[in-house]
């Protein structure tokens, strides 16, 4: 046993370090306020300092009041004044997560929780001298429980592109999503549980209150995210109270589906999630050691009064919220979130919601996935990886490989992509554009191929789109230097800022780049985002759906026998709640009856 945890120690280090991030706070000589800088808000002035390309930056700005004391697990209130010019020359406090690397901790954290509930602050990047220029809203990923916006230097998009770069903190995890019934206050968005969306929807009210005194244009501001941040992004589009506070969106690796409240709140054995409101207190009452178990502290739970129950969780520390997670997959944790509480966000579906005008903010969208979205979370998986000499990774089957993960990102792409887009044209949304990232040139790590690893994974266009390469996000060990890698991420600046200024991509700011065309327009849907080194940038016609995976994973020959062919049906709709029973059942030519599918399903 102690051999066998010394190797995924060993792989955890060497793969999770190449593969996810470096910290995203290296150490950086202070910055220098800059009088230039000075600028004038609701609550009072701030002054920021002069950063990478000559961008005019303000950092740590408060949007809201603390949601500390009797503000945890409340709607986010407008930020206290202040008397003088606030230095605004540092990130503010990360959003309470596990340490991480995403939290700026390294390989072996040395701490298990990261942050302070005091946290919402935002980032601002701007051109000198800039006056209404478009509003790029970034909304950062990691599964709604990690990460930060002070992650990415919206520097060079803002300077190469003439844009007005905002990126947010927003609560995570269970103090972001959030709904027990003994916290009720009577007032619907203190009782919704989407604490997290209402700090985005807070952090727009901000940007249209002050983004002008910064060179941004209030009535231009597209709301941008990746993973959950893309998610995210979808509930703005769902939300009626975030209507009119944004005016476009992109949403890169994302897809929206609503957690019924009765999934956040009830316990496990009455259908509710597993780390859903009272699975999460039951656990905090074994922890601290007030019942021996957690059948016993569901009984104990039972038994107090709303009051003290809301006392209870008041007066948990930071740490003791998070006690009963590790810090496996990268600090995500699994809990409820995107809460369908019927005020915030609607307690609907995607087709629902994206299909009826009436029912979303309908503004321009851009829809995009990676062509291999799964292997990011694949590439260090002993499922697929053998080591070698403790260290080297190797894929155990390339080709086996392979196939799981396009399987995987076909379905990414399906609820991603190409059945919003077809809800949201169906809508009368005459501007909806998708694109698919296929960028696959990593080099080697100790002869382990990185473009098969990893091709176009998860995440990997973050870089391209930011024009940054060495921080952050930028996974800088990733990207060889390469002309042909530096003009595509041109070309998708020039895209998405085309898009910020006239919700159309078209040609690029520059319009020299390929047209992308609307989906459907002359028989075409998605762009393709590769380098001219391989296959260039054009648009295709391919349309993927429920049913073509489905035929794809029945037809396909390659696939080595039917328990793999189960596996992938499992991996492919477990997520997005179109697992079929009897479906599955009778699968092909010999069904799947005889595999459970809770043994299929796990990376």
């Amino acid at each position: 046993m102690k051999k066998a945890a010394i190797v995924l120690i060993v792989i955890s280090a060497v793969v999770v370090g190449y593969f996810v991030l470096r910290p995203t706070q290296p150490a950086l000589q202070p910055a220098l306020r800059n009088d230039a800088t000075l600028r004038t808000t609701t609550a009072g002035d701030v002054v920021g300092f002069i950063g990478d390309h000559g961008a005019q930056v303000w950092l740590g700005i408060p949007f809201a009041k603390p949601p500390v004391g009797d503000l945890r697990w409340r709607t986010p209130r407008p930020p206290e004044p202040w008397e003088g010019a606030r230095e605004t020359l540092a990130v503010g406090n990360i959003c309470p997560q596990m340490a991480s690397l995403l939290s700026g901790d390294g390989l072996n954290p040395t701490r298990k929780v990261a942050g302070a509930e005091d946290c919402l602050y935002l980032n601002v990047y701007a051109p000198a001298n800039s006056s209404e220029l478009p509003v790029m809203f970034w909304l950062h990923g990691g599964g709604n429980s990690i990460g930060h916006g002070g992650s990415y230097n919206g520097a060079r998009l803002a300077t190469a592109r003439d844009v007005v770069v905002v990126t947010i903190n927003y609560r995570l995890a269970h103090l972001g999503w959030f709904s027990h019934p003994a916290l009720k206050t009577g007032l619907p968005s203190d009782d919704s549980g989407n604490y997290g969306t209402l700090d985005m929807i807070r952090a727009l009210q901000w940007t249209r209150d002050n983004i002008a005194a910064f060179g941004g244009d209030p009535n231009n501001v597209t709301v941008f995210g990746e993973s959950a941040g893309a998610t995210d992004t979808l509930t703005m589009v769902a939300s009626p109270l975030a209507a009119g506070l944004f005016h476009r969106g992109i949403v890169q690796s994302g897809g929206l589906r609503i957690t019924p409240m009765s999934t956040a709140q009830n316990y496990a054995s009455d259908g509710g999630h597993e780390m859903s409101s009272r699975e999460i207190v039951n656990h905090l009452l074994v922890n601290d050691g007030t019942v021996a178990d957690l059948r016993t502290a569901q009984a104990r739970q039972e038994d107090m009064q709303p009051p003290d129950l809301r006392d209870y969780l008041y007066s948990k520390s930071v740490e003791e919220l998070f006690s009963m997670f590790d810090t496996s997959m990268f600090g995500m944790i699994n809990t409820p979130d995107v809460l369908g509480d019927g005020y915030v966000l609607p307690a609907s579906n995607a087709e629902e919601i994206l299909s009826d005008p009436d029912k979303h903010n309908s503004v321009p969208m851009i829809l995009g996935t990676n062509r291999d979205e799964p292997s990011l979370f694949m590439a260090r998986n002993p499922e697929y990886v053998d080591t070698f000499l403790w260290i080297f990774p190797r894929l155990k089957d390339e080709a086996s490989y392979l196939r799981a993960v396009k399987y995987g990102a076909l379905a990414w792409k399906e609820r991603g992509v190409d059945s919003l887009a077809t809800y949201l044209t169906a809508s009368g949304n005459p501007n909806v554009y998708a694109y698919r990232f296929d960028w696959d040139e990593e080099g080697s790590m100790m002869g382990y191929d990185l473009s098969k690893a990893l091709g176009a994974a998860h995440a990997l266009e973050i870089a391209f789109v930011f024009g940054n390469f060495t921080e952050g996000l930028g996974l800088g060990y990733l990207y060889d230097a390469s002309e042909a890698k530096d003009a595509l991420s041109d070309s998708m600046m020039s895209y998405w800022t085309e898009f910020a200024y006239t919700g159309n991509p078209g040609t690029g700011r520059d319009g020299k780049d390929p047209e992308w065309l609307s989906w459907g327009t002359d028989g075409k849907s998605s762009i393709i985002l590769d380098t001219v080194s391989d296959q260039g940038i054009f648009m295709m016609s391919d349309v993927v759906s429920k049913a073509s995976i489905k035929l794809a994973i029945v037809e396909d020959p390659e696939i080595a026998d039917q328990r793999e062919r189960c596996t992938y049906y499992v991996r492919s709709f477990r997520w997005s709640g179109d697992f079929v029973q009897d479906e599955y059942d009778n699968l092909g030519s010999q069904g799947c009856s005889a595999y459970d599918p809770a043994d299929l399903d796990g990376f």
